[in-house]
């Protein structure tokens, strides 16, 4: 058995999950000598969310985020999460926007892509696999982990045999919602293992309490590589903690063969930012450390939860809570059984909401949920409940063929949108992903530029200086 090997998620979706993604890149570069010496097989630094949180909140180029990470970390892998078709936006988009982000994203320092799609179409992954090779990256395809009559064992392993078709370097399980419990982790590796030949991944959080465990059963069964994140943004509704793993498996066959000392030395130098982030109430220690057996019950992310409770206090109805986490899995089951991540989580937690604070079902329907319904999102895992797409789309028939077939091309577009603003041309895909916040982004720098002000942009080294 070779040793196991080990992405850490701090610099993404540890803070992401903990603490709303807003860690600033000043806090992470002082860590970024150790990360480098520690001998990770990548560090997930950049998409998800951080894109969106950099222009909208911390006032950072993401690009120049990811540029000065590349510079700090020479060593080691630096690996993105992308939406594929969504690219990291919440819509689809026309294929050459994909093309040129994976480029771009390549080009300025990411090395490893896993892409992902919340229904697992792989016809919404295609174009984003194939920019992904053609620009010289590595294409990590993965699959959206959920529980329902149709997401068997053997579906994922259908699944997993045509994305190794697709070209796929390495194979990550995701499972975005901690649902994936020990024993079934073994099966489903073990299986995966004999049927594939590229490495596999399995990507869990703590939410329900499960996932080291689910990690341990996973190695057992021969995981290649797993998620973790240093402990001062570990566990709970983040990654299971890096160095408890590690130790866990030192002088084992699965010895990871990193050295807890350095381990400790990085996460010190991110207790600063830790504890910042929970003076400014970004991070609520209590919530995202404490264990919650909901997403068992009803398969609801954490992110999703607290999204549910925001709407039904909004309305005044959070006395419904618990009737609103029943109507969930009945709603999924009406749509055909789609994993709950973004967007979906999204789509079918408010559809519930309004069910519930209605008092009928399918009374009050979101544009998202028609669009889901219609297919607009890509291939629905199971047949939607004809009586419901009755109610929701009428005589209307959803479309089979892929979403962005519909898209015509983008780019050109968007780039003469902003013409007056781009200063490099990564600005072009700030705006495709954000129009309205990276205009805003562009006027403020395009402000500061203008009176001189020492954060302006440098155009020697194509930079931000925050």
């Amino acid at each position: 058995m070779s040793k196991v090997k080990i992405t850490d998620t701090i610099l993404r979706d540890a803070h992401q999950s903990q603490a709303a993604t807003r860690m600033r890149l000043d806090e992470m570069l002082p860590a970024c000598e150790i990360l480098d010496k520690i001998g990770f097989f990548s560090l997930e630094c950049w998409g998800g969310a951080t894109f969106d949180s950099c222009l909208r909140f911390l006032n950072e180029d993401p690009w120049d985020r990811l540029r000065e990470l590349r510079k700090a970390l020479p060593n080691t892998k630096l690996q993105m999460l992308l939406r594929g078709q969504n690219i990291l936006g919440y819509k689809h988009y026309a294929d050459d926007t994909v093309d040129y982000f994976v480029k771009k994203s390549i080009e300025n320092g990411i090395d490893i892509v896993r892409i992902f799609d919340a229904l697992n179409d792989l016809r919404n992954m295609e174009v984003a696999v194939k920019a992904t090779k053609e620009y010289g990256g590595t294409a990590e395809i993965a699959m959206s982990y959920t529980i329902s009559p149709v997401h068997t064992e053997e579906y994922f392993v259908n699944l997993a045999k045509q994305i190794v078709d697709m070209g796929a370097d390495l194979i990550c399980i995701k499972d975005m919602a901690n649902l994936l419990l020990p024993y079934p982790a073994y099966s489903l590796v073990k299986k995966l293992k004999e049927s594939v030949d590229v490495p596999i991944v399995v990507h869990t959080h703590n939410t329900t309490g499960t996932g080291a465990m689910t990690y341990l059963k996973a190695i057992e069964a021969g995981a290649d590589v797993v998620d973790t994140a240093l402990s001062p943004l570990g566990g709970g509704t983040a990654q299971p903690v890096t160095e408890s793993l590690v130790a866990t498996l030192a002088g084992t066959e699965y010895d990871t063969g990193l050295d807890l000392h350095l381990l400790t030395q990085a996460a010190e130098l991110f207790r600063p930012a830790a504890e910042r982030l929970e003076e400014e109430g970004w991070r609520d220690v209590k919530r995202v450390l404490s264990t919650d057996v909901n997403t068992l019950r009803y398969q609801v992310p954490g992110g999703m939860l607290s999204n549910l409770i925001g709407q039904l206090n909004q309305a005044g109805k959070i006395d419904q809570f618990e009737a609103v986490l029943e109507e969930v899995p009945r709603v999924r089951e009406d749509f055909g059984y789609p994993p709950l991540v973004t967007p979906t989580s999204q789509i079918v937690g408010t559809q519930a909401v309004m069910n519930v604070i209605t008092g009928e079902r399918y009374k009050m329907v979101p544009n998202e949920s028609k669009a889901l319904l219609r297919g607009e999102y890509g291939r629905l895992p199971a047949p939607v409940n004809k009586d419901v797409q009755k109610k929701i789309l009428g005589d209307e028939e959803p479309m089979v063929d892929r979403p962005a077939d519909h898209i015509a091309p983008q780019l050109e577009g968007f780039r003469k949108d902003i013409a007056p603003y781009i200063i490099q041309e990564e600005d072009v895909l700030s705006y495709a992903s954000f129009p309205q916040v990276a205009k805003k982004f562009f006027e403020d720098r395009q402000a500061r530029m203008l009176k001189g002000d020492p954060t302006d942009y440098n155009p020697e080294n194509g930079t931000m200086a925050i």
